[in-house]
């Protein structure tokens, strides 16, 4: 009884830790609004926001699914003031723990953008897709970039 109690305050503080993080998260939408998507995005958090060129930064998504999910990836798209200038696909396992079991979960990527990269505001479109390249989400949020330093730095492979 009191391995019972102990794993639901676990949860239920994880939880609470979880939507605490988010609660002052990007605004995200989804790329088609009329959509039924497998894996349902609740927020974005980015940290440092706005992002500082040269240094890490941080993208966590908050999720959900409702079918479990063994692999798949996920493509990014960049834009700066509507233009399109850079794209990455990763392994969905790569960025959050696989198998991922039905419920909340969290996809993860770090990286360090440029001393060159131009401060000012991005958008970011992320599409997620299962092994079989079904369509599980698409979303776009936007984030800033600031002045910060501007260090020569590659963008970290992930």
């Amino acid at each position: 009884m009191e391995t019972q109690m102990f794993l639901k305050f676990i949860f239920f503080s994880s939880t609470l830790f979880l939507l605490s993080a988010f609660a002052t998260a990007t605004d995200v939408q989804y790329c088609n609004k009329k959509a039924d998507y497998d894996v349902e995005v609740k927020g974005v958090e980015i940290i440092p926001n706005p992002v500082t060129r040269g240094q890490p930064a941080t993208f966590s998504i908050a999720a959900a699914t409702g079918q479990e999910l063994s692999g798949g990836k996920i493509i990014i798209d960049v834009s700066y003031f509507g233009w399109h200038i850079h794209s990455e696909t990763h392994d969905l396992c790569g960025e959050t723990t696989c198998p991922i079991s039905i419920g909340d979960f969290v996809i993860a990527h770090s990286q360090v953008l440029p001393g060159y990269t131009p401060p000012g505001s991005y958008t970011l479109k992320m599409r997620i897709y299962d092994g079989g390249k079904h369509e599980l989400s698409c979303i776009t949020f936007g984030f800033d970039i600031g002045v910060g330093s501007s260090s020569s730095s590659s963008i970290a492979d992930s």
